[in-house]
């Protein structure tokens, strides 16, 4: 079995993605910041480069489930470029995304592989179909609810603390940083959910994965208003969301749409970081080094392979 290394391997995602690993033949290699979480394995500080380094011996890839990723990201993937392994990571932090995509390397590196980040950039992108240049982007999130993860709450105050308190957006051809509230407005989303009251310019890693490599004068994402107001509250998660993701792609008087539905965000973000790791290996993809996921694989190929998971349709 191909040895693929997990750090974070205990948490709410990891544990989703160390059974997917296991299911689709891999071997999974337990590692994490937490010895007493972790149970054996191969327990590993993240600000530690020597142990780091001791524990991707002789594995194939590495999957980074830890967050805030603002503090495992570039020290787990410098890890993995140092032994010459992929790396992909599940990371929402806008932040720490930038970060991981300011890195150089000729081993791959695939950040925010995730359903924050990675599904839109492959939606947006498999929309394009040929688009050289559009001039907006639109990532309309229905979700039936948001039931945060203590993971999810601690990275999104991180993010906070690291841009000052300001709210993010990409306009104009470029990241913004602004203090007014986010705007409201109404997105008709596909039946059975329909028309939502939504939060606009609700910015999720989306606006750093997809002008990364389209050429997109704005990147707006929403969110629905109640799924949003969830977020601010704390505890154990103790459901699973369904969620609609409607992709607009709009370029001159042109319009493309296409839509993913399925359960649980946090859950399908394994088949797809495990789905990248297995393409990776196998040289499915279309560049070398750092890239985002519409960047490095055929987009609409490998939404075709989340299936069961995930149920792609273009109205």
């Amino acid at each position: 079995m191909t040895p693929v290394l997990v750090y974070g391997a205990y948490g709410h995602t990891g544990r989703f993605v160390v059974a997917e690993l296991r299911e689709r033949g891999f071997e999974a290699v337990l590692s994490g910041r937490n010895a007493a979480k972790l149970r054996g394995g191969r327990p590993t500080a993240a600000d530690d480069p020597a142990s780091l380094d001791r524990a991707l011996e002789g594995v194939a890839a590495v999957i980074n489930c830890a967050g805030p990723f603002a503090e495992t990201a570039l020290p787990v993937a410098g890890a993995a470029i140092r032994a010459g392994v992929p790396y992909v990571d599940v990371a929402a932090e806008i932040e720490a995304n930038l970060d991981t995509l300011g890195l150089t390397a000729d081993t791959a590196v695939v950040p925010a592989m995730a359903f924050f980040g990675g599904l839109a950039d492959l939606l947006a992108t498999a929309a394009m179909d040929g688009w050289t240049a559009a001039d907006e982007v639109h990532v309309a999130y229905g979700l039936s609810g948001w039931h945060p993860t203590p993971g999810t709450l601690a990275a999104g105050k991180v993010s906070r603390e690291r841009r000052g308190g300001k709210r993010i957006r990409y306009a104009g051809g470029r990241l913004e940083y602004r203090d007014d509230a986010l705007p409201t407005r109404e997105w008709v989303f596909p039946q059975p959910l329909g028309p939502r009251s939504v939060f606009a310019e609700f910015s999720m890693a989306d606006i750093v994965t997809i002008p990364r490599h389209l050429r997109v004068r704005d990147v707006t994402s929403y969110m629905t208003a109640d799924a949003a107001r969830e977020l601010s509250a704390a505890g154990e998660r103790d459901a699973a969301e369904e969620f609609v993701v409607e992709v607009v792609v709009r370029a001159g008087g042109d319009e493309r749409r296409i839509v993913a539905r399925g359960e649980d965000i946090y859950a399908v973000s394994a088949p797809m970081a495990v789905e990248a790791v297995d393409r990776l290996l196998t040289g499915r993809t279309k560049v070398k080094g750092v890239a985002t996921a519409g960047e490095m694989f055929d987009a609409a190929d490998f939404l075709r392979a989340l299936a069961p998971h995930i149920a792609v349709e273009r109205p």
